[in-house]
């Protein structure tokens, strides 16, 4: 059986992971501190979250808006074909993935792997965490991703440095 033209697409698309384009690395930060400044007068918009003309981004999460939350995403012809959404801890050397997804088109073709694997690139040697437990489909995925993996992906409550 052969492959479609779209599982081609996001593997070759996997394969380039780990070039990614970050974006508003600071945003939050800023907001946080100018909310601090005014007493809350200053700074409550929601965050503008643009879109990069890179296939791999890295961005302000949409979904979490606490200190940190980043969301990582795959996009194919200008749709988006999967999304994970993290955040880490430093001190803690620990982080979190939440809710990645895979298009339909798209999935097992090792979009999610290799998005994963390119958050622990970045994060040498922390401990990886879920904050919700996994679903019964999703748990041979989690099986694979996790082994070997410090934290294995298991369900753990953020650490008391990072806010939801």
């Amino acid at each position: 059986m052969s492959e479609t033209p779209a599982g081609e697409r996001a593997r070759a698309l996997a394969a380039g992971a780990g070039q990614v384009a970050f974006a508003q690395r600071w945003t939050h930060r800023r907001r946080t501190l100018v909310r601090r400044l005014t007493g809350g007068r200053l700074g409550r918009a929601a965050p503008e979250v643009v879109e990069l003309e890179s296939p791999w981004q890295d961005t302000l999460s949409f979904e979490r808006g606490g200190e940190g939350w980043r969301a990582r995403s795959a996009n194919l012809d200008g749709e988006e074909a999967f999304g994970v959404d993290y955040n880490v801890c430093r001190r803690c050397r620990a982080g979190w993935v939440e809710q990645p997804f895979t298009y339909p088109p798209y999935q097992r073709c090792g979009l999610a792997s290799a998005a994963l694997a390119q958050l622990r690139a970045e994060h040498p040697g922390y401990a990886w965490f879920t904050l919700g437990g996994h679903e019964h489909p999703a748990r041979p995925f989690w099986d694979r991703v996790g082994a070997a993996v410090p934290g294995g992906y298991r369900q753990r409550a953020l650490c008391p440095h990072l806010d939801t």
